[in-house]
């Protein structure tokens, strides 16, 4: 599948490193595509869990998605603040069903008033032994994490107020076209 083009809607698909699904996002509509990075936005999508449970996000969301950097970072924009959700995750694919790549586990989580938490320590040891990760993942996970921490700490890409700023009007622009 050629890249999406701006405006057009695709499905997002996470996946556990043994193969199987993790979690889906419907219609995330695409805002920049480049041959290294995706820029979406979604707001109020139906997320389905593997277990089949759906549920609805709460705010508008950015969404950053790279072909070498092993995280991708979610956007919120609540009524308090800025949030971002990181998700240490593979780089992207596209194909037909949509973008997809692999989550493992590790989250950074920034708040509106730049308190970072890394998360789900436990559940990423756990899904290591029992997934089997291999040591090279294991290492570039964790240098991605030193990476991810570096752009927050510097304001850099989807951390910067004025990446905010762009490519939530473009989103706004797009959708009054509809």
């Amino acid at each position: 599948m050629q890249h999406p083009r701006e405006g057009e809607f695709i499905t997002i698909k996470s996946y556990k490193h043994d193969g199987s699904l993790h979690r889906t996002w419907r219609d995330t509509m695409v805002l920049k595509t480049s041959e290294q990075s995706i820029i979406g936005c979604n707001d109020h999508t139906l997320v389905t869990e593997s277990d089949g449970r759906r549920w609805v996000t709460r705010e508008p969301a950015l969404l950053y998605y790279h072909k070498h950097y092993w995280f991708n970072v979610v956007t919120m924009i609540r009524p308090k603040g800025i949030s971002y959700y990181c998700n240490i995750a593979s780089p992207y694919v596209i194909d037909s069903e949509g973008l997809k790549y692999i989550d493992y586990d590790l989250d950074v989580k920034v708040f509106p008033d730049g308190e970072k938490r890394l998360l789900d320590v436990d559940e990423y040891e756990l899904h290591r032994r029992k997934m089997h990760y291999p040591k090279e993942i294991d290492h570039i996970l964790k240098e991605n994490v030193r990476i991810l921490v570096d752009w927050i700490n510097n304001e850099k890409g989807p951390f910067s107020p004025a990446y905010v700023n762009l490519w939530y009007e473009r989103y706004r622009q797009l959708s009054r076209r509809r």
